[in-house]
């Protein structure tokens, strides 16, 4: 049996300012006083820099990547830069990249690829909508989106899943442990089919409306390794009782 680390990243979006990054302070207090626990937080591109000067050992990343390393891509940022910045991780695949920017699972496979090339820990992230879970079918989308997704294993960067109930994310709403426990299964049988023993030891983060009263009950569920956390991780706050609870589980 594989014992994977907790880990806690955040997602702060389109949210954050250089005076925001005066949570980082408490926030990596939090950090280094929860023994097992890997915490990170994913600001706006604009801040990367800046967060690393002010990380205090917590790691920084990124929301996304491109899959080229240069180019004609007006508005993008490659791993590469990504890393330049300091970064040590990036976010793909995010539901709401794959909703607004129309993203493929061949477009989120490709930045996984070059930034797991590049170094970068990549958490890759798939979920089903709301009318999916309701049709029954919620399992099946999550698998085909593993199944044409996922890169091929290879290197030092370490891979990450995280599984976003799309319905769940910033509506206040939260799948039930039973939930989780019935996709993180699902999804660990696909890393094991897929990668074999390897396979056990991908961490799989939940994603979805992770708050303090509700990260302890996550976490508890069989291989929810930690959480994506989108809202509450804006402020020290509200981050910080869930890098706790991930200390306690």
């Amino acid at each position: 049996m594989h014992v994977r680390r907790k880990l806690v990243a955040g997602n702060w979006k389109m949210n954050g300012s250089r005076a925001a990054l005066a949570e980082l302070g408490p926030i990596a207090a939090a950090a280094r006083a929860a023994a097992g626990v890997d915490v990170a937080v994913c600001p706006p591109f604009t801040l990367i820099s800046l967060a690393v000067a002010r990380a205090g050992g917590i790691a920084i990343g990124a929301q996304d990547c491109h899959a080229a390393a240069s180019g004609p891509h007006t508005g993008n940022v490659s791993a590469g830069m990504l890393v330049e910045a300091g970064a040590k991780l990036v976010i793909v695949g995010h539901s709401e990249r794959r909703a607004d920017q129309c993203e493929s699972d061949a477009v989120v496979r490709g930045k996984a690829v070059t930034a797991l090339a590049a170094g970068l820990q990549t958490i890759l992230c798939v979920g089903e909508v709301e009318e999916e879970r309701v049709a029954g079918t919620h399992c099946e989308k999550v698998l085909y989106q593993l199944e044409h997704s996922l890169p091929e294993l290879g290197g030092e960067a370490e891979l990450v899943v995280a599984y976003e109930p799309v319905w769940a994310i910033g509506t206040g709403r939260t799948a039930t442990p039973d939930d989780a426990i019935e996709m993180h299964g699902v999804i660990r049988e696909h890393l094991l089919a897929r990668f074999g023993d390897t396979g056990g030891r991908i961490r799989i983060l939940y994603g979805g409306s992770v708050n303090a009263s509700n990260a302890a009950a996550l976490f508890a569920c069989d291989n929810v390794d930690g959480a994506l956390v989108g809202g509450a991780s804006l402020t020290a706050e509200a981050f910080v009782p869930i890098v706790e609870a991930a200390a306690k589980s």
